[in-house]
């Protein structure tokens, strides 16, 4: 094996991959990124069992082969290098690494001893533009748990119906969803959890093409994440990510939102933002509890706290009904609205015990529980 690469090209590559490489790992190959030189491109891949990721960049190859490297070193050592241009060159198990006045000589690990990713039956295929779904998952996955106790919601659940799709997640507080139709029919599924640490793979991968396409069946998915043709940074083809699915049952999450709300407000979405991050400064550390008071087209946001003291600010709204207080975890509500980008979000609420729902007029829904006050 032996290829020569622009440095700024190997460095684009080993980035794509790196993240999910453990630095410490019980198997000394899963710390290891693996290069395969073969059909005139270099593909470089890094896997922990649960997720591999695979990208191809371009480079000058004079002979095939494959071999595996620490992951981690490799990276320091080309970002180190001194020249524009890399070669390197496989003897036996030693990769030697030359740029410019520098030489390494670096151990591998055989290729053989690489985890092949087994990729599903591929029976079920969605495709959508790599910006919209980007947008859908930020708009739904800060709402995942973080409780190891509750892998199930450690997710985001990709949810069918017919031509549409719901991207939902929930941590038992709150729930975010967001649909979106789609031209595929997907039949003969319930949907599939998606692992929260392959969610954040993907949104960090998301936006070096057009399209991003997955295919699953109930145990692995596979994203195809599309590359320009003219990239910049050396990459070539498709980003693929494989990656196993949650398994057991996700909460239904239709039956929790609300019903028949007896009250809307319209909100301007930045202006509430600034007013709650604002007198959340003086909110009780434990409890983040802010309220909001509606009466006489006004909505006043308050907290309070014996530590810090307390702050009032009103905003201006449309609301005619009774005098109702709700009491929310401030950052519950503000979650939403930084992720949003519309310039104006409808909040329903029924009374001060029942939860609140915050809506657009595209297809993003949020429900949030109360805190009770007193």
């Amino acid at each position: 094996m032996k290829f020569s690469i622009e440095k700024t090209t190997f460095v684009n590559g080993l980035q794509q991959v790196l993240s999910i490489v453990e630095q410490r790992a019980i198997i000394p190959v899963l710390s290891n990124v693996l290069l395969d030189c073969a059909d005139g491109r270099l593909k470089i891949t890094a896997t922990n069992l649960d997720i591999s990721i695979h990208c191809q960049v371009k480079a000058e190859i004079e002979s095939e082969g494959k071999i595996t490297l620490p992951a981690r070193k490799l990276a320091a050592i080309v970002r180190s290098l001194p020249g524009d241009t890399v070669v390197v060159e496989l003897v036996g198990t030693t990769v030697k690494i030359s740029s410019g006045r520098s030489n390494f000589q670096i151990m591998g690990l055989s290729a053989d001893d690489f985890p092949n990713a087994n990729e599903p039956n591929l029976l079920n295929k969605t495709q959508l533009q790599q910006a919209e779904m980007a947008k859908m998952l930020k708009n739904v996955s800060f709402a995942q748990s973080n409780d190891d106790n509750r892998f199930i919601l450690n997710s985001v659940y990709f949810c069918f119906d017919q031509n549409k799709l719901t991207f939902a997640a929930t941590d038992g507080r709150r729930l975010s969803l967001v649909s979106k139709e789609i031209a595929e029919n997907v039949e003969n599924t319930k949907g599939v959890i998606i692992p929260s640490k392959t969610i954040r793979e993907i949104e960090r991968l998301l936006g070096q093409g057009e399209d991003v396409s997955f295919l699953f069946d109930n145990r692995q998915i596979v994203f195809l994440i599309a590359v320009d043709k003219e990239n910049q940074d050396g990459l070539i083809g498709d980003i693929k990510v494989v990656s196993k699915i949650v398994e057991g049952n996700y909460p239904n999450f239709r039956q929790i939102i609300p019903q028949g709300a007896e009250n809307r407000v319209k909100l301007d979405r930045q202006l509430a933002l600034e007013c709650i991050q604002r007198v959340a400064i003086v909110a009780n550390d434990q409890k983040n509890l802010v309220k909001l008071h509606f009466e006489n087209n006004t909505l006043e946001i308050s907290a309070e706290s014996q530590e810090y003291g307390n702050a009032h600010e009103k905003i201006a709204v449309v609301y005619e009904g009774e005098p109702i207080e709700i009491a929310f975890n401030y950052v519950f509500i503000c979650d939403p609205l930084k992720v949003l980008t519309q310039d104006e979000v409808f909040f329903e609420f029924k009374d001060e015990l029942s939860a609140g729902v915050f809506k657009t007029l595209e297809d993003f829904l949020y429900v949030v529980m109360p805190l009770r006050m007193g």
